[in-house]
């Protein structure tokens, strides 16, 4: 039916939510392709000290999508936008002076460039002031980015249901949500290589003014449907055919828009209960796929972000998340094949995709023979995360209001974010408990074969001696010397798979069971 209107300026609409998600998630990726091989060894950092950033920066982001959601609903959708993603580009770009503050910081250097503040932080010799003062310096910069890119998604929902009726939804959002995964492509294609020719600073400047560019776009050719001169009136009545049955509204937003839309009146409802659960029990997966992918393959088969077969593995995982498009048409065709309403067309939709995320159980057994194993089956575990996200957005337009949509997607956001902070800290404390206390050598386990490793500062003095900064480092040199080295971080990342595999399943069974059927929300 789309196909035959005159006009089809929603998709143009529809576009930049796309362009503006692909920078969000740009953005957002900065930090876990350079962390690794560019930012830790300048600052010493442990995976703890990533997994601190990245489960701090969740939970920041949480939280400000509960206040963002409040925000756009009272604001509007434009400005919103723009103080959104004028907030995390701001953010974005900070990372880059992280360096030169810690140098002035650490080593009393403030008025130095990149190079600078590198040689500064190089003749330092507290290692432990070192790590603390760039990790605060870093938490901060992310909880900018986090205030920001928190908008992004409640944004874009309700730019959605203000574009496009209740059937194209699904296919809508899955295109916008699509920018998550051409994000995650573009990002090791190009962040690793401004990282290696420019230095990691650039990487965050350069990405991160991208957001600037899109304003400009944004400001000129966004406006709600009905006064945006560029829609025409047989596609306005397209987008709002749902508003009007015969003589009825179904959703009269004009009547009720003075009507105060509570946080708390919203949690009295099991359709929020629902889809906040949904996204604290899966959200945390793809996060933990999008910061901790380019660490795995360096930790666990040696081969760097900046390594061109780091880069077309990352690429490879990525791309096959574009299979995601599915996630959108999947349930229009039973709504259409089978007349089936829209929450259960979706609900049917995301329990196919559920099953597979199972796969993620048998990438590290396989990662033995080869890494394009887990490579494989981890981007076939994101595109089913990517599939069932744009159908877990789309269930808050099934059964709420128009004017709820961003408050409501605010606390899934909270409820997602809580999830992705509680993964990320406890994948970063178990890979340092792995590498210490599963690591063995010559087949007897690290702390035997080096008592040092029973005491910090025993530790430090061992890794130095061995002119190394982590213990990972101290694994590949005794393994390059001839010792047989296995390192405990791969149980620690078999485990945590194993979560990732079994997520949504569970999920689609706790929200199946708090709604069963579709109930719209009357508020």
């Amino acid at each position: 039916m789309g196909s035959k209107v005159k006009g089809n300026y929603r998709w143009v609409i529809c576009g930049l939510l796309f362009f503006a998600t692909t920078i969000n998630y740009l953005d957002r990726q900065v930090l876990s392709l350079t962390w690794k091989d560019f930012i830790a060894p300048e600052f010493h950092w442990t995976n703890n000290d990533y997994g601190n950033i990245t489960a701090l920066f969740a939970i920041f982001y949480a939280i400000s999508m509960l206040l963002a959601g409040r925000f756009i609903d009272m604001v509007g959708t434009k400005k919103g936008f723009l103080w959104a993603i004028g907030v995390w580009s701001v953010g974005a770009i900070l990372h880059a002076f992280c360096g030169i503050a810690t140098a002035g910081i650490t080593a009393g250097e403030w008025f130095v460039g990149f190079e600078g503040a590198k040689e500064a932080i190089g003749h330092v010799h507290d290692f432990s002031r070192v790590v603390n003062v760039s990790v605060v310096l870093f938490i901060f910069a992310r909880f900018v980015l986090a205030v920001g890119e928190a908008g992004n998604f409640p944004a874009a929902i309700k730019t959605v249901a203000e574009y496009f009726p209740k059937k194209d939804r699904a296919l809508s959002t899955s295109i916008f949500n699509a920018g998550t995964t051409i994000g995650a492509l573009a990002a090791p294609l190009t962040i690793p290589y401004i990282a290696e020719a420019l230095g990691w600073e650039m990487a965050f400047i350069i990405i991160g003014a991208l957001g600037f560019v899109w304003m400009g776009f944004w400001i000129f050719m966004y406006d709600k449907p009905e006064n945006n001169l560029r829609v025409t009136a047989e596609e306005l009545a397209y987008i709002q055919q749902d508003e009007v049955v015969g003589e009825k509204m179904l959703e009269p937003d004009v009547i009720v828009e003075q009507q105060k839309i509570t946080i708390t009146n919203c949690l009295k409802h099991r359709q929020t209960w629902a889809y906040a659960l949904g996204k604290f029990m899966t959200d945390g997966v793809w996060w933990f796929l999008l910061f901790w992918m380019p660490a795995y393959l360096s930790s666990v088969y040696g081969i760097k972000s900046s390594d061109f077969i780091g880069q077309i593995a990352l690429f490879v995982l990525y791309s096959i998340t574009m299979l995601s498009i599915i996630g959108g048409w999947l349930p229009t065709y039973f709504v259409d094949k089978y007349g089936l309403d829209p929450y259960a067309g979706r609900m049917r939709a995301m329990l196919i995709f559920a099953f597979f995320p199972l796969v993620v159980l048998f990438a590290q057994p396989l990662g033995e023979i080869s890494f394009w194993y887990p490579v494989l089956l981890i981007g076939i575990g994101a595109a089913a995360h990517q599939s069932w996200s744009a159908n877990l957005y789309s269930v808050v337009g099934d059964m709420f209001p128009k004017r709820a949509i961003a408050t409501v997607t605010g606390i899934g956001g909270l409820a997602g974010g809580i999830g992705a902070f509680l993964i990320n800290k406890a994948s970063g404390m178990l890979f340092d408990y792995a590498e210490r206390h599963w690591s063995k050598v010559n087949g007897i386990s690290l702390q035997e074969a080096f008592p040092q490793f029973e005491n910090i500062e025993a530790e430090k003095i061992l890794l130095e001696q061995h002119g190394v900064i982590s213990i990972e480092e101290f694994l590949k040199q005794l393994a390059s010397t001839g010792d047989v080295v296995s390192n405990g971080i791969n149980t620690g990342y078999l485990i945590v798979f194993s979560f990732c595999g079994i997520a949504y399943l569970l999920a689609w069974t706790v929200m199946k069971t708090l709604v069963p059927k579709m109930k719209p929300v009357e508020l």
